[in-house]
Protein backbone atom coordinates (compact mmCIF):
# COMPACT_ATOMS: atom_id res chain seq x y z
CA UNK A 1 0.00 0.00 0.00
CA UNK A 2 2.54 2.25 0.70
CA UNK A 3 4.40 2.17 -2.95
CA UNK A 4 1.00 2.88 -4.10
CA UNK A 5 0.12 5.45 -2.34
CA UNK A 6 4.38 6.81 -3.83
CA UNK A 7 3.39 6.42 -6.86
CA UNK A 8 -0.51 7.86 -7.02
CA UNK A 9 -1.90 9.49 -10.16
CA UNK A 10 -4.51 10.20 -11.00
CA UNK A 11 -6.05 11.18 -14.51
CA UNK A 12 -9.11 12.91 -16.13
CA UNK A 13 -9.62 13.57 -20.20
CA UNK A 14 -6.85 16.73 -19.60
CA UNK A 15 -5.03 16.23 -16.14
CA UNK A 16 -2.71 14.29 -14.78
CA UNK A 17 -2.89 14.99 -11.31
CA UNK A 18 0.48 13.35 -9.73
CA UNK A 19 3.05 14.44 -6.13
CA UNK A 20 5.31 17.29 -6.83
CA UNK A 21 8.84 16.00 -7.77
CA UNK A 22 11.88 18.03 -7.26
CA UNK A 23 12.33 18.53 -11.25
CA UNK A 24 9.14 20.85 -11.05
CA UNK A 25 10.89 23.75 -9.26
CA UNK A 26 11.44 25.93 -12.38
CA UNK A 27 7.85 25.36 -13.74
CA UNK A 28 6.33 26.04 -10.31
CA UNK A 29 8.61 29.25 -9.53
CA UNK A 30 7.38 30.75 -12.99
CA UNK A 31 3.98 29.78 -12.51
CA UNK A 32 3.61 31.22 -9.18
CA UNK A 33 5.73 34.28 -10.15
CA UNK A 34 3.17 34.92 -13.10
CA UNK A 35 0.12 34.40 -10.74
CA UNK A 36 1.15 36.25 -7.95
CA UNK A 37 -1.37 39.36 -8.29
CA UNK A 38 -4.13 36.97 -9.08
CA UNK A 39 -3.22 34.58 -6.38
CA UNK A 40 -2.33 36.47 -3.25
CA UNK A 41 -5.40 38.13 -2.47
CA UNK A 42 -6.74 34.79 -2.08
CA UNK A 43 -3.83 33.27 -0.20
CA UNK A 44 -2.17 33.39 3.53
CA UNK A 45 0.74 35.68 3.03
CA UNK A 46 3.87 33.99 1.21
CA UNK A 47 7.15 33.65 3.45
CA UNK A 48 10.06 35.44 2.28
CA UNK A 49 11.58 32.02 1.14
CA UNK A 50 7.99 31.08 -0.36
CA UNK A 51 9.56 30.68 -3.66
CA UNK A 52 12.88 29.72 -2.81
CA UNK A 53 14.58 26.18 -3.64
CA UNK A 54 14.86 25.09 -0.22
CA UNK A 55 11.27 25.89 0.44
CA UNK A 56 9.80 23.85 -2.17
CA UNK A 57 12.57 20.80 -1.32
CA UNK A 58 10.67 20.75 1.79
CA UNK A 59 7.68 20.45 -0.49
CA UNK A 60 8.26 18.10 -2.17
CA UNK A 61 9.15 16.22 0.88
CA UNK A 62 6.43 16.61 2.88
CA UNK A 63 4.09 15.72 -0.18
CA UNK A 64 5.77 12.19 -0.42
CA UNK A 65 4.99 11.77 3.66
CA UNK A 66 1.55 13.08 3.68
CA UNK A 67 0.90 11.11 0.62
CA UNK A 68 2.46 8.02 2.54
CA UNK A 69 0.99 8.48 5.81
CA UNK A 70 -2.30 9.19 4.22
CA UNK A 71 -2.33 12.54 6.56
CA UNK A 72 -2.80 14.79 3.44
CA UNK A 73 -3.01 14.32 -0.85
CA UNK A 74 -0.79 17.11 -2.09
CA UNK A 75 -1.34 16.76 -6.09
CA UNK A 76 0.67 19.42 -8.94
CA UNK A 77 -1.95 19.72 -11.67
CA UNK A 78 -0.04 18.96 -15.29
CA UNK A 79 -1.88 19.51 -18.28
CA UNK A 80 -1.33 16.20 -20.65
CA UNK A 81 -1.20 17.74 -24.46
CA UNK A 82 2.14 19.74 -22.98
CA UNK A 83 3.34 18.69 -19.76
CA UNK A 84 2.21 22.01 -18.30
CA UNK A 85 1.97 22.77 -14.56
CA UNK A 86 -1.00 24.67 -14.41
CA UNK A 87 -1.93 24.78 -10.97
CA UNK A 88 -2.50 22.44 -7.42
CA UNK A 89 -4.82 20.68 -5.30
CA UNK A 90 -4.66 19.62 -1.96
CA UNK A 91 -6.90 17.19 0.34
CA UNK A 92 -5.20 17.95 3.61
CA UNK A 93 -6.10 17.74 7.36
CA UNK A 94 -7.58 14.49 6.79
CA UNK A 95 -9.14 12.86 9.71
CA UNK A 96 -10.19 9.07 10.06
CA UNK A 97 -11.94 7.31 12.84
CA UNK A 98 -15.39 8.40 13.08
CA UNK A 99 -14.33 11.47 11.55
CA UNK A 100 -13.50 10.41 7.65
CA UNK A 101 -12.95 13.46 6.53
CA UNK A 102 -10.55 16.06 5.14
CA UNK A 103 -10.35 19.32 3.80
CA UNK A 104 -10.09 20.32 0.14
CA UNK A 105 -7.58 23.59 -0.69
CA UNK A 106 -6.38 24.32 -4.76
CA UNK A 107 -5.37 27.19 -6.37
CA UNK A 108 -4.79 28.15 -10.49
CA UNK A 109 -2.19 29.63 -12.28
CA UNK A 110 -3.56 32.55 -13.86
CA UNK A 111 -3.38 32.07 -17.82
CA UNK A 112 -5.10 28.81 -16.77
CA UNK A 113 -8.15 29.83 -15.09
CA UNK A 114 -11.80 29.79 -16.07
CA UNK A 115 -10.82 27.04 -18.61
CA UNK A 116 -12.59 24.02 -16.63
CA UNK A 117 -9.42 22.47 -15.58
CA UNK A 118 -10.08 23.03 -11.66
CA UNK A 119 -13.49 21.43 -11.85
CA UNK A 120 -11.64 18.45 -13.42
CA UNK A 121 -9.08 17.95 -10.84
CA UNK A 122 -11.85 18.42 -8.42
CA UNK A 123 -14.00 15.81 -9.48
CA UNK A 124 -10.91 13.27 -9.73
CA UNK A 125 -9.57 14.03 -5.90
CA UNK A 126 -13.38 13.71 -4.95
CA UNK A 127 -13.90 10.63 -6.62
CA UNK A 128 -10.27 9.32 -5.25
CA UNK A 129 -11.25 10.63 -1.59
CA UNK A 130 -14.37 8.84 -1.66
CA UNK A 131 -14.02 5.74 -3.27
CA UNK A 132 -10.22 4.71 -3.05
CA UNK A 133 -9.81 6.35 0.60
CA UNK A 134 -12.99 5.63 2.16
CA UNK A 135 -13.65 8.70 3.33
CA UNK A 136 -17.50 10.59 4.21
CA UNK A 137 -16.99 14.36 3.66
CA UNK A 138 -14.92 16.56 2.36
CA UNK A 139 -14.88 19.93 3.53
CA UNK A 140 -13.64 23.13 1.42
CA UNK A 141 -13.74 27.23 2.59
CA UNK A 142 -12.81 30.51 0.73
CA UNK A 143 -13.10 34.30 1.38
CA UNK A 144 -17.26 35.20 0.75
CA UNK A 145 -16.10 37.28 -2.10
CA UNK A 146 -14.54 34.88 -4.23
CA UNK A 147 -17.40 34.39 -6.71
CA UNK A 148 -14.82 32.12 -8.98
CA UNK A 149 -14.20 29.54 -6.21
CA UNK A 150 -17.74 29.52 -4.98
CA UNK A 151 -19.05 28.99 -8.31
CA UNK A 152 -17.04 25.84 -8.61
CA UNK A 153 -17.42 24.28 -5.25
CA UNK A 154 -20.97 24.72 -6.49
CA UNK A 155 -20.88 23.09 -9.79
CA UNK A 156 -19.03 20.40 -8.35
CA UNK A 157 -21.90 19.12 -6.06
CA UNK A 158 -20.68 20.84 -2.54
CA UNK A 159 -23.58 22.37 -0.44
CA UNK A 160 -23.16 25.45 1.45
CA UNK A 161 -22.82 24.81 4.99
CA UNK A 162 -22.34 28.72 6.97
CA UNK A 163 -19.63 30.85 7.77
CA UNK A 164 -16.63 30.85 9.21
CA UNK A 165 -15.62 33.95 11.65
CA UNK A 166 -11.91 35.05 11.28
CA UNK A 167 -11.35 31.21 9.91
CA UNK A 168 -7.75 32.03 8.39
CA UNK A 169 -5.42 34.29 7.85
CA UNK A 170 -5.38 35.63 4.10
CA UNK A 171 -3.24 38.10 2.53
CA UNK A 172 -1.98 39.08 6.38
CA UNK A 173 -5.12 39.38 8.07
CA UNK A 174 -7.60 37.22 9.64
CA UNK A 175 -11.05 36.32 7.10
CA UNK A 176 -14.45 35.43 7.68
CA UNK A 177 -14.64 32.14 5.39
CA UNK A 178 -18.03 30.81 3.81
CA UNK A 179 -17.81 26.66 4.55
CA UNK A 180 -18.88 23.72 2.24
CA UNK A 181 -19.06 20.45 2.28
CA UNK A 182 -20.04 17.04 0.04
CA UNK A 183 -20.83 13.77 1.59
CA UNK A 184 -20.23 10.81 -0.10
CA UNK A 185 -24.15 9.81 0.11
CA UNK A 186 -25.49 13.04 0.24
CA UNK A 187 -28.80 13.52 1.22
CA UNK A 188 -29.08 17.01 2.58
CA UNK A 189 -31.89 18.75 1.48
CA UNK A 190 -33.96 15.42 0.11
CA UNK A 191 -37.54 14.71 1.81
CA UNK A 192 -37.43 11.14 1.19
CA UNK A 193 -35.96 10.42 4.12
CA UNK A 194 -36.31 6.46 5.20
Amino acid sequence: MLAFRRRLRLETDRLTLRAPVHSDFNAWVALRQSSAEFLTPWEPTWSPDHLSRRAFTNRVYWARRSIASGSAVPLFLIRRDDGALIGAITLDHIRRGPAQTGTLGYWMGASFARQGYMREAVAALVHHAFDRMDLSRIEAACLPENAASRGLLERSGFKYEGVAQSYLQIDGRWRTHVLYAMLRSDRRGRTDVG
